[in-house]
């Protein structure tokens, strides 16, 4: 059997090319829904939906190369002509079809890779290369987006595909022509008249049913990001000394040995601190944190839940402590409560002082077992014992 194409055969290479991405396409779609649906309340739970997942994320980079493999061999090779050419309606849906299928085999793996480079955390891509992609963000709006896309864009192939199955079987069963029998092993000798395969026609009628479909999806909310469990507590505004200008509360966990960064978007805090102290107590600091308010990457609805921080039982979470200034700088020293444990911790910090305006930038590391959070995640290789906590604030003195 030839390795090209010729006007009324498929060569060797088209064949494999074809039935290679059908195989992985038929392995990644009830894979992705299977892991979907996979519990991760334990360790073991989720280092199995974190393996599904990473098998799915790389089949789904290997499929995108592949199918572009495939569409580079296919513009290079003659195309062989349609067994009826003069069936025109049943010809422009066949060639659009192909359409749908070359460009869904290329969109739904590149939303998909997106997405996964765009947020952080959870099921890493199984290859050398790392998780990011050039010029795209770490960003919740974009990965929003983008999985939205993945959706429509899978339905669209699924569709797809199940249409071109329907079509080769009423040419195989029906028909009774070769139409099938080209693109099984073995060399199949058909001489199919004359024709020339139109382009622009079964092109406009896809990208047509692909704007279609992103605008169902628009009218869907698909692209949205997905609500909360549950309404972050709101906060109101405390009276303080120092007020706080500008500032960002963040935390660092390490997930399936990759770093996961998420930050707070609401809290408070009510500051004294007399900057003319240079040793011992020179005043407090009382925060209060919106558990709610969290975002963490892809896993911001887990850490909700009721093993992580539970939000919807601990809304908030405090920190009450004097302000120390020795020979070595500063620190926060006092209380941290968070769900029902409160517990001594110590927030060593930087302070620059211009003209009324404090910059403090400080940091420390919990172990988060011991505010029972993630009790039911025993392995450190799954989800790191260790949380960093980074805070950076400008504050100016009240007039």
């Amino acid at each position: 059997m030839p390795l090209a194409n010729t006007r009324s055969t498929y060569g060797s290479v088209a064949k494999s090319f074809h039935w290679l991405t059908a195989l992985l396409i038929l392995t990644l779609v009830p894979l992705g829904i299977y892991a979907n649906d996979l519990p991760y309340d334990t360790s073991e739970a989720l280092a199995r939906k974190a393996f599904f997942f990473s098998m799915h994320k790389t089949l789904g980079v290997t499929v995108f190369f592949v199918a572009l493999a495939r569409i580079v061999w296919a513009v290079s090779q003659p195309k062989p002509a349609l067994l009826h050419p003069d069936r025109k309606l049943e010809s422009l849906a066949a060639e659009t079809v192909h359409w749908l299928l070359y460009g869904s085999l290329l969109l739904v793996p590149l939303s998909g890779w997106i997405h996964h480079a765009s947020t952080e955390g959870f099921a890493p891509i199984w290859w050398p290369f790392g998780q990011s992609l050039p010029f795209i963000p770490k960003s919740q709006a974009l990965a929003a987006t983008t999985a939205g896309l993945h959706i429509v864009f899978e339905r669209v192939l699924i569709i797809s595909i199940l249409l071109h199955l329907a079509g080769a079987l009423k040419h195989h069963l029906i028909d009774k022509d070769a139409t099938l029998r080209r693109m099984l092993p073995g060399r199949v000798d058909v001489s199919p008249p004359v024709s020339a395969h139109r382009v622009a026609l079964p092109v406009g009628a896809a990208v047509t049913l692909w704007a279609a479909a992103l605008a169902v999806g628009a009218m869907l909310g698909i692209y949205a990001p997905k609500d909360r469990p549950q309404t972050a507590a709101a906060l109101e505004a405390v009276q303080s000394d120092w007020q706080v200008q500008e500032g960002t509360l963040s935390i660092t966990v390490s997930q399936m040995g990759s770093d996961v960064t998420g930050s707070f978007a609401d809290w408070t805090a009510s500051i004294s601190f007399d900057e003319t102290v240079t040793d011992g107590p020179a005043g407090q600091v009382d925060v209060t944190i919106s558990i709610g308010s969290l975002t963490l990457g892809s896993v911001t609805r887990e850490a909700m839940g009721t093993d992580f921080f539970n939000a919807e039982a601990f809304p908030t979470a405090n920190f009450t402590a004097d302000i120390l200034r020795s020979a070595e700088g500063y620190a926060a020293q006092g209380i941290l409560t968070i769900k029902d444990q409160s517990l001594p911790v110590t927030l060593p910090f930087t302070l620059d002082l211009v003209d009324g305006v404090a910059q403090m930038q400080g940091s420390a590391t919990l172990d988060r077992r011991n505010f029972n959070v993630g009790n039911g995640q025993t392995d450190e290789g799954s989800l790191g014992f260790s949380v960093d906590v980074n805070v950076m604030v400008t504050a100016a003195k009240a007039e």
